[in-house]
């Protein structure tokens, strides 16, 4: 028995190693089939608070606050349904629109997706039973769209035109663990993707999903956006040719956990090799210029910042180390001595008036 438990170790052992090397893999397929289907976006935001809450935040706090932290937790989870520390990701997108026929700018659509363990139909339903009569619900698709007025917007809106896409709130479970949030145009377009129409494209979600290990990651096309709102694309009613193909603009940037160290990473389309150098040594120029920065730990961190040219990106890098953003984080959350009372003033006393005597 024991020599063929001994002959089975090496094949579990394969296994493990198996496991490890393909899990990161596996959990990155997993992430990118769920943002894939996503309405198309200009702007990205992605945050992980399974990494930042597990991960992150207990090497920065002490361990009598992260506790707190996690019975506070536990009491959200037993109220709403809702762990903080088990929302697997945030993905906050922005979508710039073409102008409107009568040349006005429409404002950029904006919507949250959650993800994780939880239950979105659970939620709303809660959130119904909370608010009540100011819920209302509209049938898109295969799903039911919640619907909230914001009454301080829709008054302002009524002064101000740029604000009337957001007198509406919309809310919707794309999947049984998945909800967004955001004004009505870019939830129906959510639920549209979700069923197979206008989805994000593949190559925004690999540029947002470089690193799968990310805390955060932002990835966006600030270029083609000014392109598509002011005009250059031509309005809703009439479209115009591009007269300029260029990536120049595109960015990505991402913040990591490596060993000892808190990593920041990034990179900016520069269009070909040649612009990317000229970019980097303005920039590099630039950062050696003396500009006095009181805090140290801010020094540190833009002293860690590296500029260099890859091909057609100016790629940025900077490593801090995780006992310097500690260090940090308890100096400003230590409580401030009370300031020294002032000493008591000393009693005045008046002394007897004396009286003069006259002379004769």
């Amino acid at each position: 028995m024991e020599v063929q438990i001994l002959k089975r170790k090496p094949s579990i052992l394969l296994l493990l190693v198996a496991f490890f090397s393909f899990a990161p893999a596996v959990l990155a397929q997993s992430m990118s089939t769920s943002l894939a289907n996503l309405p198309d976006a200009d702007l990205l935001i992605y945050v992980s608070p399974q990494r930042i809450l597990n991960d992150a935040v207990p090497r920065v706090i002490p361990a009598a606050e992260v506790a707190q932290m996690q019975a506070a937790f536990a009491d959200m989870k037993r109220a709403v349904g809702v762990d903080p520390a088990t929302v697997e990701y945030l993905v906050f997108a922005v979508r710039f629109h073409k102008p409107a026929a009568d040349l006005s700018f429409v404002a950029p659509d904006v919507m949250v997706v959650a993800g994780g363990d939880f239950s979105a139909d659970s939620l709303l339903t809660l959130a119904q039973l909370t608010l009540q009569d100011k819920v209302r619900t509209e049938k898109h698709g295969s799903k039911s769209i919640s619907l909230m007025t914001v009454d301080p917007i829709a008054k302002e809106a009524e002064k101000n035109p740029l604000l009337k896409p957001f007198v509406e709130v919309g809310a919707v479970a794309l999947t049984p663990n998945s909800l967004a949030l955001g004004n009505l145009r870019y939830i129906r377009a959510a639920v549209d993707a979700a069923e197979g129409t206008g989805r994000i494209k593949p190559e925004t979600i690999q540029s947002l999903l470089r690193d799968p290990n990310v805390l955060m990651a932002a990835t966006g096309t600030p270029i083609v956006s000014f392109a598509r709102s002011f005009g250059l694309l031509g309005t809703e009613t009439t479209s115009r040719e591009g007269r300029c193909d260029s990536n120049f603009g595109n960015f990505y940037a991402a913040a990591t956990i490596s060993g000892a160290n808190y990593s920041l990473r990034g990179a900016m389309n520069a269009d070909n090799p040649d612009t990317a150098k000229i970019i980097t040594n303005l920039l590099s120029a630039l950062m050696k210029t003396e500009v006095p920065i009181p805090d140290k730990t801010a020094q540190a961190i833009v002293k860690s910042v590296k500029l260099t040219a890859k091909d057609n990106e100016v790629v940025i890098d900077a490593d801090i180390p995780i006992q310097l953003i500690a260090d940090f984080v308890r100096e400003q959350t230590k409580p401030k001595a009370a300031a020294p009372a002032p000493a008591p003033k000393k009693p005045v006393t008046k002394r007897p008036a004396t009286r003069t005597k006259r002379r004769n």
